[in-house]
């Protein structure tokens, strides 16, 4: 019994049930005023749904009265770019303007007849039923009462539930619509990743050089070194906050230009920061890097920071060969290092697997794993063009 009465105390019942009379309001004003003319608001009706604002004037208000509180609501709110959805607006709002009379109907009649019956049951018979041969005051008028209430309270719900449906199946977004609203998800997702690897690269490198500078420095007890290596950890950090910085600005939706984001034009940084963690870099850089488009640029050189990070983290202050090439109009990234202790390692850390990510996302390839002479190697080749 509960769960019958349950919709007379939802506020969505009465939010259909307005959305349901708006129309039928201006139905009746037209009818008080042209009382012969029936089929001219159908016509006016058909007109304006060919509006293509009007879709998301209603999508606004299936939106608030049809499914209030519901979080991801299935109606459109934009205007309509195609006949179809021109077509299915009008379609709506003649289903609408229909459902709504029905629904005044039953809200005036019904309790009408409840009405009815209960003065019969007392013994008064409205003027209106003398009409009706054989009318006459009885106590089993009573029995009747309850049942156009019933039937109102089944009419509401039902309208209720089917204007909904009818909304959601011509008002929900087109095919077109679906698909922009995909992209705009994935290109989110996307975005979300970016960040994760810009933060996971920038942050994991600065604080890599700064665990194993502060554990060098530690352990050659000189006034000098501890003097260099603070140097470093300064700059790294430094350079760190100054990414944390952009990449908290784009959470805010603050973008700053893409321009601001470091290139292989500033890999000379990064080297600079494993030699000062006490890796011996060899470095040979050959090409046009100024001819490489900004993209490639800039996922260069987070693929050579998170290779330098895990030689630093993984293998620690060992010999590094360092090769970056431009030729032909195409980037290639060499890292390599010997493997500690002779081990292979997994190669299944985020790390790598963002390198990947980031090659992957430009048309490219990468190589991560042991190249079979002893030294671990990371290879990536990007398109240039």
């Amino acid at each position: 019994m509960g769960r019958f009465l349950r919709p007379l105390l939802s506020g969505r019942t009465y939010t259909r049930l307005l959305h349901l009379w708006m129309p039928v309001a201006a139905y009746s004003l037209w009818l008080f005023v042209q009382p012969g003319n029936h089929w001219v608001p159908v016509l006016v009706v058909a007109a304006v749904g060919l509006v293509p604002v009007v879709r998301v004037a209603e999508g606004v208000q299936a939106r608030l009265l049809l499914a209030p509180g519901d979080e991801r609501p299935e109606f459109s709110v934009r205007p309509a770019t195609t006949w179809r959805d021109r077509i299915r607006t009008v379609l709506w709002l003649e289903t609408r303007l229909v459902l709504g009379t029905v629904t005044a109907f039953a809200t005036v009649w019904l309790p009408i007849l409840s009405y009815t019956a209960a003065s019969c049951a007392v013994g008064h018979v409205p003027e209106d039923m003398r009409v009706v041969a054989g009318t006459q005051p009885h106590w089993a008028y009573a029995l009747l009462v309850p049942v156009p209430l019933v039937v109102l309270y089944a009419v509401l719900v039902g309208l209720g539930a089917l204007v909904t449906a009818a909304a959601r199946r011509l008002l929900g977004p087109s095919a077109a619509e679906r698909l922009a609203a995909l992209e705009e998800r994935t290109e989110q997702l996307l975005e979300r990743n970016r960040i994760a690897r810009e933060l996971h690269d920038s942050i994991g490198h600065a604080l890599t050089v700064a665990v194993v500078q502060a554990g060098a420095a530690r352990a050659a007890n000189s006034p000098e070194f501890t003097d260099r290596a603070l140097t470093a950890i300064e700059e790294t950090g430094r350079a760190a906050l100054e990414d944390l910085e952009r990449v908290l600005g784009v959470l805010r939706e603050a973008r700053p230009p893409v321009g601001a984001r470091p290139t292989l034009a500033d890999a000379d940084r990064l080297l600079e920061s494993a030699r000062a963690s006490g890796a011996k870099v060899d470095a040979e850089v050959s090409g046009p890097l100024d001819t490489l488009p900004g993209p490639v640029s800039r996922e260069g050189y987070r693929i050579l920071q998170e290779a330098l990070t895990n030689v630093l983290r993984h293998a620690g202050a060992v010999p590094t060969r360092v090769r970056v090439e431009v030729a032909e109009g195409a980037l290639t990234l060499d890292v390599r290092n010997p493997l500690p202790d002779g081990r292979a390692a997994s190669g299944r850390g985020s790390g790598l697997r963002g390198i990947r990510e980031r090659a992957a996302l430009l048309g490219g390839r990468a190589r991560t794993g042991p190249d079979g002479a002893g030294d671990w190697e990371v290879c990536v080749e990007l398109p240039g063009g």
